[in-house]
């Protein structure tokens, strides 16, 4: 649902709408028509018409003539209308594929009694009602499949249209755009001056596409501004559902609840702030050296700040009603981002990540919030293995993506996938560094001594057998014997 409008906002959204041309497609007036049926047949009909026009927004406004524009007054209550014992507003949303976020809002213009629908514009897909999905064609209201020519002009827009450049608020003055941003914020990370004018300002963000200038002479707030410099993601609609959770747990389960955090502020903005209070959550353990005892975090701050990034920036921000959540157990943490990754999860480590979000992980970079290109995960795999922690696990439950680390545990108490896993990663980390895995390598990775050199040999075997790894050369006298992760004899026979 969207952000509660202020009487102001909406009255000057009404009369802006009125001044449009009659054959606008994605805004729709009436004045006493509320049958819920054609409700939700317009849900979906302004809906993708609005990402047809590139509109954050579509409009159905009651209590405006149609043919004249003139603001003429509206008896329709749908805020408290139902079908049946439910809500029209329920109804219509369960009736909606995929899900979609509207809201009806209730103003007086000129002394005249306004009911206004605002509706968010199609993502990935187009919106169906009841099965069907719909579309505007001048005045009218069509059946989508009835158009080929506006499908498939839909579906290109779907396929050209990265989340960053979508609109998070239209129609900001330019103090609103300060108000509603921490442009400070935005200076100090990339280390620059902050400007000492207004315009000056507002310049240097549109030029990292943050906000940009609409047609009607006001600002736009793009996604990208709004989910790295919201003051309050709350204040930007759906944005708000992105805002990222932290939730501690007393023990292993999710039974008892420590305590629960949410950012309110946008990713970048309130990033330090997060990583603070998330290491004040992870439980710490002594460690006690020749002359002194000291306290260190159960996990690299280096690798949970890794992981925080990542699921910040990969996740799949069209997957509605989820945003990034930190959990932190008694014997781990678990870091989840909306979304199934692009890169198959045994390969994080050598490949590339595949980011839907171009715009928003460069501007991370640059700002230093995260690591160069590629980087990452062998960083969080390396300071797993200096710490001798278990290797951490990445995992895809249902349509999400999970990245785990686990405390301490002795190499007696791992079973056999934690035993394997390690083994690969380890072998994955020293192959993208130009090395092979051996028993002298994997004895460092475990903490074991020389004499141990037996025990090494049967976590290979094991990884041998579960074909994570496999021997370089298989006629190698067996002191000289060198593996590589599965997936790397592969990738010589290609470049041989």
């Amino acid at each position: 649902m969207s952000a509660t409008r202020s009487p102001e906002y909406l009255a000057s959204v009404v009369r802006e709408l009125c001044k449009l041309a009659k054959q606008t497609e994605w805004v729709e007036f009436k004045r006493n028509n509320d049958n819920p049926k054609e409700i939700g047949e317009y849900l979906s009909a302004l809906s993708n018409a609005a990402a047809l026009a590139d509109k954050a927004f579509a409009y159905l406004a009651w209590g405006v003539d149609d043919s004249t524009h003139a603001i003429v007054g509206t008896t329709v209550m749908p805020m408290s209308d139902k079908i049946g014992n439910e809500e029209l507003e329920s109804w219509l949303l369960r009736q909606l594929s995929p899900k979609l976020n509207f809201r009806f809002h209730e103003v007086t213009v000129e002394g005249y009694r306004v009911v206004l629908l605002e509706i968010e514009r199609a993502r990935r897909q187009p919106t169906q009602f009841e099965g069907s999905e719909y579309c505007r064609v001048g005045s009218y209201k069509k059946k989508l499949k009835d158009y080929p020519e506006k499908e498939r002009e839909l579906w290109r827009v779907f396929d050209r249209t990265p989340f960053e450049d979508g609109v998070a608020r239209e129609h900001a003055s330019a103090d609103e755009v300060l108000a509603l941003l921490d442009y400070p914020s935005y200076f100090t990370l990339l280390d620059r001056p902050l400007p000492s004018n207004k315009a000056n300002i507002l310049t240097a963000l549109e030029e990292d596409r943050l906000i940009r200038k609409n047609d009607a002479g006001t600002w736009d707030v793009a996604n990208l501004g709004a989910i790295l410099f919201a003051k309050r993601l709350a204040d930007f609609g759906p944005l708000g559902r992105k805002a990222v959770r932290v939730i501690a747990y007393d023990g292993p389960g999710r039974v008892a609840t420590l305590k629960e955090h949410d950012l309110p502020k946008g990713y970048a903005a309130g990033f330090e702030g997060l990583i603070t209070l998330i290491n004040g959550l992870i439980p710490a353990n002594e460690v006690i050296g020749k002359a002194l005892r000291k306290t260190v975090p159960m996990y690299p701050e280096l690798a949970a700040r890794e992981l925080v990034a990542n699921a910040l920036i990969h996740q799949d921000f069209f997957v509605t009603g989820a945003g990034p959540m930190i959990e932190i157990f008694s014997d781990r943490m678990e870091v989840t981002n909306p979304g199934k990754p692009l890169v198959a999860t045994e390969r994080f480590v050598d490949n590339p990540p595949r980011s839907r979000n171009e715009a928003l992980a460069s501007l991370m970079r640059r700002m230093g919030i995260c690591e160069e290109r590629g980087s990452g995960v062998d960083k969080v795999v390396w300071q797993t293995e200096l710490a001798q922690l278990p290797a951490p696990l990445f995992e895809v439950p249902n349509d999400s993506t999970r990245a785990v680390l686990f405390a301490h545990r002795p190499l007696t108490k791992m079973d056999r996938a934690d035993r394997v896993r390690a083994c690969y990663l380890h072998a994955c980390l020293r192959y993208v560094n130009r090395e092979y895995l051996t028993n002298t390598s994997l004895r460092g990775r475990f903490g074991l001594d020389e004499k141990n050199s037996a025990t090494a040999s049967r976590l290979i075997k094991e990884a041998v057998e579960d074909g994570a790894i496999v021997p370089v050369d298989e006629g190698a006298a067996r002191k000289l014997m060198k593996y590589t992760p599965w997936w790397a004899q592969a990738l010589e026979s290609e470049k041989g």
